[in-house]
């Protein structure tokens, strides 16, 4: 049961973690909200896993999985960003939702995870509906007329980086520790980031823009980190395959929100989308124990 509520966790905070990031990438750009996201939880995170750290780095691995989780996770942040950036949110959602397939696939042909035919079916169920719950037109589903739209190219990309980085994510915290997988992914970001800024001349403007923008800072690093640790957990106590897809759910609930807090208007078939994905994750839950 605690692997469900972990991924149910990631759920949640993912949900609400995307409006605080959406904001911080607005204010202060995409590479320092990344840098200050992965910096909180290298500070946060290090008194606890500050003991592991010789362990990890004799396990060859270990560190093979962290690396390329590390890796996975830094380009697929910038890729997705960058669709965000330059496409349209309503043509690039849908794509990013193919992290789904992606990371269930890996784990059940990789990580030989076994589903059984209720599983299977439910999480077809909960990736139809969050593709119909994120997608405002029906021809946004047309992937083959729109892969020249801007961003497209870019979320496809970020959409597999995400589900191989799920996976990784999974696996290192199977061969280590969910906490040390986090700061060690952390970490690398960070370091990357870094590097960057010092090419670009700008390390002097990270302290100006901590201080004029703590809030934003602070909300979309406690609810990202917070995201990615549950999901870390959860990885350690149920298959990542079904992981994933509970955890993928966050997207329907970003629109639930946007429909009952925000008041916007929406389709009929993402009603029946939030339905569908909000009902297979809790049937999920109920079926898959942990």
């Amino acid at each position: 049961m605690l692997g469900i509520i972990f991924a149910l966790g990631a759920l949640l905070f993912w949900g609400f973690g995307d409006f605080c990031i959406q904001r911080a990438t607005r204010e202060i750009g995409i590479w320092k909200s990344l840098f200050f996201i992965c910096l909180t939880a290298v500070v946060v995170l290090f008194p606890f896993i500050e003991s592991e750290i010789g362990e990890a780095l004799n396990d060859p691995r270990g560190m093979a999985f962290l690396l390329a989780a590390g890796v996975a996770i830094f380009v697929m942040a910038l890729l997705i960003f960058e669709s965000y950036k330059i496409g349209k949110l309503a043509i690039v959602e849908p794509i990013l939702s193919i992290e789904l397939p992606v990371a269930v696939i890996l784990g059940v042909f990789l990580a030989h995870e076994n589903l059984n035919l209720v599983q299977w079916l439910l999480i077809l169920v909960v990736f139809v509906g969050v593709v119909l719950a994120m997608t405002k037109h029906h021809t946004h589903l047309h992937y083959h007329k729109r892969i020249l739209e801007k961003g497209v190219l870019y979320a496809l990309l970020g959409a597999i980086l995400m589900g191989a980085a799920n996976f990784l994510v999974g696996l290192s915290s199977q061969e280590t520790s969910a906490l040390f997988t986090i700061w060690f992914t952390s970490l690398m970001t960070a370091v990357f980031c870094f590097i960057y800024f010092i090419a670009k001349g700008t390390t002097k403007s990270l302290v100006g823009d901590f201080k004029k923008h703590t809030k934003v800072i602070a909300s979309s690093s406690v609810f990202d980190n917070a995201a990615w640790i549950s999901y870390a957990f959860a990885t350690t106590y149920i298959p990542i395959s079904i992981a994933t897809t509970i955890s993928e759910s966050y997207i329907a609930l970003t629109v639930g929100l946007g429909i009952f807090v925000n008041k916007e208007k929406v389709n009929w078939h993402q009603v029946v989308g939030i339905m569908l994905a909000v009902s297979g994750v809790i049937i999920l839950s109920a079926v898959s124990g942990g």
